[in-house]
């Protein structure tokens, strides 16, 4: 699979939706097309994916969204990751043998699924048309089934080998324990009637009643330990948006428990130097947003947690005076390994990871804004399927750490360190001297997921579109780099695309380098972006070659 894309933008004055998925586009858009706003075409689009990706996301799963409400300028944070089980606690686990952390797929990791509360929490604060009519497209599509897409595919077979053929109720997502072949029709009835219940009922119908006691009884059949009082005592919250002003315009990004703080804390670094003096893909320009990056990670490592459970310096971390002095950092000539967090807080450390999820883009005729990301986790997360419901669940819980007196430890009824994230970029109207969260313009409604991929892909995708002036496809054509798992000191993944030349030069200046080709690309995730012309009130619309899907618009 070369990485070849000419695909102009999408051009439109009315609705958009960019996602990974044609059909779950198709969902979205049928709900604009009926009146819907961006909340009700996100969660449209939300189920959607949970039919025809479940490889990356769905019900088992958390979400997060950014909304940007047009007619006041406003944006809200929607936290919708779920809490580690009342019954796990860190003595537990250290009884049981797992000093080092937990394994990967381990019935422990899963924590509370938290997608479904949050998209219905989502409708209830802003959209506009019944639930069961949002869900009626993803209802429909597992029912009569739906051809699944060639990338979705390839992971799907090596999700079923690895995952889904020794997780326990696994093999209700294969056909005959294999993942489908590109264009083989896949049936999901369970998933069908999990989603009818929640269309009749609510969140209650999942995180009580049926549903909920199927999840309970499954994961502990499985050796976990969560219970029927942690689903029900389940709330998602909506936090106060971060965000950092570079060149005029800003970045917005949800607050811990999520990594968002990574791309901010690069973005303030960054702005101490003149990128525009070096060509976008020369390798001083690179090797300047690798080094952000690191300085970044090493933060986030340190400070990113459930504030529920610690207090968190982000105020200073994202402060100018502090990207000041982390700034002084950079070596222009070399890479630096071994950079350590800043002072703004406590001495931690914390492991890199690994993800698959789903990231969309949603802009509606009124010019509201939904940027929403929807996560198994490691693909099929867990592998592991209630009886008879048609949904994996998540192994969040692999982002907590064991180590005592850490921000992330692992404890009781927390959220661990989260690597989905979405994105928003705003302008200040002219003569706007308040930095309050409302009164903002729309610049950009987009993101890139992929673990810890992500904040370094919104830093260059932003920096594609700010510094660089393209077009949302352009942004998105170009080749990434990757910092390996997030670690400061990690191996950069380079895309085909770069010439050799730039690998060479990156390496003599000492970084790791590696280049990744194929459907290994992956780790460099897949983007949606959303461009609002505040001028003319076109949308501009791009999708990422990396993945199956596409963005349209509707009359």
């Amino acid at each position: 699979m070369k990485f070849l894309s000419h695909r102009s933008p999408v051009i439109s004055t009315s609705g958009m939706v960019a996602a990974s998925q044609p059909l779950a586009v198709s969902a979205g858009l049928q709900l604009l097309e009926r009146g819907g706003n961006a909340a009700d075409a996100a969660v449209a689009v939300a189920a959607a994916l949970n039919v025809t990706e479940p490889t990356s996301t769905g019900l088992g799963g958390d979400c997060f969204a950014l909304y940007f409400s047009a007619e006041t300028g406003g944006i809200t944070a929607l936290n919708g990751s779920g809490r580690l089980p009342a019954a796990l606690d860190l003595e537990r686990v250290q009884r049981e043998g797992f000093g080092m952390g937990l394994p990967a797929r381990h019935p422990y990791t899963i924590t509370v699924p938290g997608a479904c509360a949050g998209w219905c929490d989502l409708l209830e604060r802003h959209g506009s048309r019944p639930l069961s009519e949002i869900l009626t497209p993803a209802i429909q599509l597992a029912e009569a089934g739906f051809p699944v897409a060639p990338i979705t595919s390839h992971f799907w077979q090596n999700g079923a080998e690895e995952v889904l053929s020794v997780a326990l109720g696994g093999s209700e997502l294969t056909i005959d324990g294999r993942g489908p072949q590109p264009g083989q029709v896949f049936r999901n009835p369970g998933l069908a009637r999990t989603l009818r219940r929640v269309a009749e009922g609510g969140k209650a119908a999942f995180y009580q009643g049926e549903i909920a006691e199927a999840i309970a009884h499954t994961v502990q059949q499985a050796g976990g330990c969560l219970a029927l009082d942690d689903l029900a005592s389940h709330h998602s919250t909506w936090d106060q948006p971060l965000w950092v002003n570079y060149h005029g315009i800003r970045l917005w990004e949800c607050p811990p428990n999520g990594q968002g703080l990574v791309a901010l804390l690069a973005l303030n670094l960054l702005e101490r130097f003149d990128l525009e003096s070096f060509p976008p893909l020369s390798a001083m320009r690179l090797h300047l947003q690798i080094e952000a990056l690191r300085l970044a990670f090493a933060d986030a490592h340190r400070y990113v947690a459930d504030p529920a459970f610690q207090a968190l310096p982000v105020e200073e971390l994202l402060s100018k005076e502090y990207a000041a002095r982390r700034s002084r950092l950079v070596d222009l000539q070399k890479a630096v390994l071994n950079q350590v967090p800043g002072n703004p807080g406590s001495s931690v450390a914390f492991p890199s990871g690994a993800s698959d999820t789903v990231y969309f883009s949603v802009v509606d005729r009124w010019g509201n804004a939904c940027s929403f990301i929807n996560s198994n986790y490691m693909g099929f997360g867990t592998g592991i399927v209630p009886y008879g419901w048609g949904f994996s669940l998540q192994n969040r819980g692999c982002g907590f750490n064991l180590l005592p007196g850490h921000p992330n430890c692992l404890a009781p009824g927390k959220r661990p360190y989260h690597t989905i994230i979405p994105a928003l970029a705003t302008r200040s109207p002219e003569k706007q001297a308040d930095p309050s969260v409302e009164g903002q313009q729309l610049f950009a409604c987009f993101g890139v997921m992929g673990g810890f991929m992500q904040p370094q892909g919104h830093l260059q995708v932003f920096l594609n579109l700010v510094q660089d002036g393209l077009d949302p496809q352009a942004a998105l054509d170009r080749p990434r780099f990757c910092l390996e798992g997030g670690a400061s000191e990690g191996v950069v993944l380079l895309e085909e695309g770069f010439s050799s030349q730039i690998r060479s030069k990156l390496s003599g200046m000492g970084h790791p380098v590696s280049l990744v080709h194929g459907h290994e690309r992956v780790v460099f995730g897949r983007g949606q972006v959303i461009l609002s012309d505040p001028h003319t009130g076109v949308l501009w619309g791009g999708s990422d070659p990396r993945a199956d899907g596409c963005v349209m618009s509707h009359l």
